[in-house]
């Protein structure tokens, strides 16, 4: 744990340290997210956050790549070079988008072939953790491999629309979803617990608390589509990763719902960022516009409207990714009554927090 704590740690802090030199590169090459009707912020914000994100990212992993620890990780590169490739790739693609504002249909391209990168390297869905039940052939892994990576950066692109709120998430989201792989993996592989998708996450973690401090309300700078694609692709490739790896002959019948949370601990993970893109989409294609179509009607949106401030609309965010990933977490660590039990407590006080009414009247700094 140590180790990863350090990854951790060596992440977040090249993260902070550079992202102000982005916001520097963001001003000089004009990366200016202007005010717009839907937006929140009353002043223009400099984006490509997610470029100090990336340097973050790859840091940490090549400096982890020198601890003993993982050198068993690392002794097979095929899957970690295409988590490089296709996280490169994307923060290049969000690159384009944040300077020139591309076409719906242009991004979703080069989100496919960041699906279609994972998969060349190795990192594809083949098998499911129970039985030993295959995906059925190449093609349909790498099918549904680039689905789950679309998904991912979409749910998180759709997401980001407040200060902190994506970075926050994520971080949060992230943090449980690495507790989970650490822990099953010295389950399954007691003589070698060491994990690349522990790894990636214990990064991921990393590079969103290092951006956070720039990030949170009142923002100076924005992770636009390059941060938001980048972490979008770096959730979903430890989720694929450690559904792989898992091996079933390790797996107990009392271990079933455990051995299925691969699938569903990104789910829970993503799934506010996931119901208000499946929300938006029918909400758009209702009104005959492309599902990429911007608007003012996300959940977060809805928050404020309800009397929110900024960073109460953002806590608020947090506390339901709280829910859901912690509960997902506890199935694995206590029978899963209580952690359902426990669930649902959380959730009656996040529900109280969110139908709490506040007026953002006097409230200085929000």
């Amino acid at each position: 744990m140590r180790t990863y704590t350090l990854v951790m740690l060596i992440a977040a802090a090249v993260t902070f340290i550079v992202t102000p030199m982005a916001r520097h590169l963001a001003r000089y090459v004009h990366a200016i997210t202007p005010v717009r009707a839907r937006d929140v912020h009353t002043t223009p914000i400099p984006r490509l956050g997610g470029l100090a994100m990336l340097v973050g990212f790859f840091v940490a992993v090549l400096l982890s790549a020198r601890i003993p620890f993982l050198a068993a990780v690392f002794s097979e590169t095929q899957q970690i070079v295409g988590v490089a490739l296709a996280a490169a790739w994307v923060v290049l693609l969000g690159v384009a988008d944040d300077l020139w504002d591309l076409d719906w249909w242009a991004k979703l391209g080069g989100q496919i072939l960041a699906g279609l990168i994972l998969a060349s390297y190795g990192v594809v869905l083949v098998t499911f953790p129970i039985a030993g039940l295959t995906v059925g052939s190449a093609r349909l892994s790498a099918i549904v491999t680039i689905f789950v990576v679309v998904a991912a950066i979409n749910a998180v692109n759709f997401v980001d629309g407040l200060d902190g709120l994506a970075a926050g998430m994520i971080a949060i989201g992230g943090t449980a979803f690495f507790l989970y792989a650490y822990l099953l993996t010295r389950v399954s592989s007691p003589e070698n617990y060491s994990s690349l998708a522990a790894v990636i996450l214990a990064a991921l973690v990393g590079i969103c608390v290092g951006f956070l401090p720039h990030n949170f309300h009142p923002a100076r700078i924005f992770m636009g589509d390059t941060g938001a694609m980048l972490i979008g692709l770096l959730i979903a490739a430890p989720a694929i990763i450690v559904t792989g790896n898992i091996d079933p002959e390790r797996v107990t019948v009392t271990q079933a719902l455990p051995a299925y949370l691969p699938i569903l601990l990104p789910l829970a993970v993503l799934a506010v960022p996931l119901i208000d893109m499946l929300l938006a989409v029918v909400r758009r294609v209702g009104a005959g516009h492309s599902p990429f179509h911007p608007d003012r009607g996300h959940i977060h949106h809805r928050l404020l409207d309800l009397g929110h401030t900024h960073r109460g609309a953002v806590l608020i965010m947090y506390a339901w990714t709280v829910v859901v990933s912690s509960t997902a977490v506890l199935m694995v660590l206590i029978p899963t009554p209580w952690a359902l039990g426990i669930g649902g407590v959380l959730s009656v006080i996040a529900y109280g927090l969110t139908r709490t009414k506040r007026s953002r009247a006097g409230v200085t700094g929000d």
